[in-house]
């Protein structure tokens, strides 16, 4: 079988440091904010030159922790559809793939060229965990890339948000700068889809912390909240 061998260019710097309750999708809480470390070899200003000029980014991945060396399946269970329903694995989104890679739209916010390991680039809306791969950097072509009409198959709708609670002698807890990030990640429902059980407490690392909630009907509460181990 052909094969090609690619040069990781960059990793992603995140608040997630698990696949656990990162957004299902790139865009749905554009207040997460990440940075794009290149690699030495890639670490060029050169190489950015005019990447200003577009407010968004093609990012190309690796699943690095989904990657099976059991071969792959011709069909997954979207969590999406309660993981009970089959589909293709091309006709979704899966992570568990013949080649294992994602293809994330992000939001350029900056380039920061002031750090050790300039250029670096600050972006918004990412869905990658904390050290994640990157292939390859696109700029988004709005006439080209984008298509009001588009089909959206099983996924068309775009899932109700939670109402969250994060009572106050908690949220305190958090840096005031990923506050707002926190209760988008969480009103986006990070449980897997299959799971309706309100007295269970769920955890999640953010940000160098341990978020643990309840889910009951549309509400999100969060009952706790330390620094991780």
């Amino acid at each position: 079988m052909e094969q090609h061998a690619f040069k990781v260019i960059a990793h992603m710097e995140s608040d997630f440091s698990s696949k656990f309750g990162v957004p299902r999708q790139s865009g749905l809480v554009p207040e997460l904010r990440s940075r794009i470390v290149f690699e030495p070899e890639f670490r060029s200003v050169d190489a950015l030159r005019g990447i200003e000029g577009f407010s968004h980014l093609w990012l190309i991945w690796q699943f690095s922790l989904a990657v099976r060396e059991d071969g792959w399946s011709p069909t997954v269970r979207p969590p999406r559809l309660g993981g009970n329903t089959r589909m293709g694995v091309f006709a979704t989104r899966s992570p568990f793939r013949p080649n294992p890679l994602g293809l994330s739209c992000v939001k350029l916010e900056a380039v920061d060229f002031k750090t050790p390991d300039a250029p670096s680039l600050i972006v918004s809306g990412a869905d990658l965990v904390d050290g994640t791969p990157i292939y390859d950097i696109k700029p988004y072509v709005p006439y080209a890339d984008a298509h009001p009409e588009a089909l959206g198959g099983f996924a068309s709708v775009r899932p109700e948000a939670l109402e969250v609670d994060i009572p106050a002698e908690l949220l305190a807890l958090v840096p005031e700068e990923r506050r707002e990030a926190l209760g988008g990640v969480l009103a986006q429902d990070p449980r897997p889809r299959y799971q309706n059980e309100p007295e269970r407490v769920y955890g999640m690392g953010f940000a160098g912390l341990e978020v643990r909630f309840r889910v009951d009907g549309s509400k999100l509460t969060v009952v706790e909240i330390s620094h991780a181990k």
